[in-house]
């Protein structure tokens, strides 16, 4: 029968842990502090099955005596009910690893998507465009929450304050969260059907988007009053009316215009080459640029990089041009313009659809893709803007040879 060993008390112990070597303790069977200056722990043995156990239970005098026993007794409790103390850690152990792995934020996932679609979006626009709506919308409801925690009860918080006044938004919200929700499933780290999913899940408690949506259409300067309007715009000296009366000439949008430099414009070639980050198509776009495009820039100071710089020499904000056209008493959007330029370019002109199409950087049809895969039809659009030119300023418009006034076609 195995010697038993002395049970130490407190005092022994603190004496003893100045003292290098592995000293049997006693109360348990196998107890043992072990001493390398200046540090000492706890090591118990035991055997498990027909294996020697040796298992560390913690530094000393963080584990006191008493600690130290009540643990040895827990692991002989264990051994005697045929578990292994070692075995029984490790598991617990991957088990806490596993759950901290799938204790994920919905916003980190978040943050994997957007970096994915980021490579996938055409303009950098989108992928800003993208975050945002996140950032607005979902982060504040769910942003923190551990994705596989995430249920439908919080996905109609999240939608409903926006779902009936800002439906589109709210759409494209749903829409990226689902698919959020599908990564964080398809990575496991959340499991069951999708909160986010609208077919037989959502559409049961919020109304469908079409009953509720109204379609906006930007409100158009009808073409009897565009030459008195660039009469008035031309008299202006700030610098968003100059950025709207170069939109207008260019049939650009506001922030292809805000955001133009210098550097993009050749004179001597007449072209304002629009990079692709830039461009809702994704794509370099080249506008032919008109005799009055030519005067306004050729005014215009190039002190500073932007051609419409602010009073600081940054972009013009967008609401520097859109309240251009109340301020000089119209009450229509700096958007519209292009409409504008789509109704006179096919009602009074004979030029082929994808002429008009690709003079607004419209690249969604077959048509307009192909015409850009051969030429971009830069001499067919640098006619048709000289004629919006000229329609702009003297009222009037070309068709198949022939000059028409169209005042005295309305009279």
């Amino acid at each position: 029968m195995p010697k038993k060993a002395k049970e130490l008390s407190d005092a022994q112990i603190r004496r003893l842990a100045q003292k290098a070597g592995f000293h049997a303790v006693g109360g348990v069977a196998g107890l043992h502090l072990q001493v390398r200056p200046p540090a000492a722990s706890w090591v118990f043995k035991k055997k498990v099955g027909d294996r020697r156990r040796e298992f560390g239970l913690g530094g000393y005098p963080d584990i006191t005596l008493s600690m130290a026993r009540q643990k040895a007794r827990e692991y002989v409790e264990m051994i005697s009910d045929g578990r292994d103390p070692i075995t029984e850690r490790s598991a617990r152990k991957s088990a806490l690893v596993a759950s901290q792995a799938k204790a994920v934020t919905f916003q980190t996932v978040a943050q994997k998507y957007i970096a994915k679609k980021s490579k996938e979006f055409k303009t950098v626009k989108q992928t800003q465009k993208l975050t945002g709506h996140l950032e607005r919308y979902a982060y504040p409801f769910i942003g923190h929450m551990v994705v596989g925690d995430i249920e439908r009860a919080n996905i109609l918080r999240m939608l409903q304050p926006i779902w009936e006044t800002k439906t589109e938004t709210a759409k494209r919200v749903r829409a990226n969260v689902e698919r959020i929700l599908d990564l964080a499933g398809a990575e496991g780290l959340r499991t069951g059907d999708n909160p986010a999913r609208w077919k037989g899940n959502l559409d049961l408690s919020l109304a469908q988007p079409e009953k509720i949506t109204k379609v906006q259409h930007y409100a158009a300067l009808a073409l009897e009053d565009l030459k008195p309007f660039v009469a008035k715009l031309r008299k202006q000296e700030w610098m968003g009316a100059k950025a709207l009366e170069f939109a207008i000439l260019t049939a650009a949008r506001s922030g292809e215009v805000r955001f133009a430099t210098w550097e993009e414009i050749n004179l001597r070639s007449r072209i304002w080459t629009v990079p692709a980050d830039r461009m809702k198509g994704g794509r370099i776009h080249r506008v032919p640029l008109s005799p009055a495009a030519v005067a306004l820039l050729k005014s215009l100071s190039r002190d500073h990089e932007y051609l419409f710089p602010n009073s600081r020499g940054a972009p013009l904000s967008d609401v520097a041009i859109s309240k251009v056209p109340k301020r000089v008493g119209y009450d229509v959007t700096a958007h519209g313009f292009r409409a504008t330029f789509r109704t006179w370019a096919q009602e009074y002109t004979g030029y082929a659809e994808e002429v008009c199409e690709l003079a607004l950087g419209h690249v969604n049809s077959d048509a307009t893709r192909a015409a850009y895969a051969r030429s971009e039809l830069l001499d067919k659009r640098r006619v048709l803007m000289n004629e919006w030119d000229d329609f702009c300023r003297k009222g009037v418009r070309r068709r198949r040879g022939k000059v028409v006034d169209l005042q005295r076609r309305q009279r």
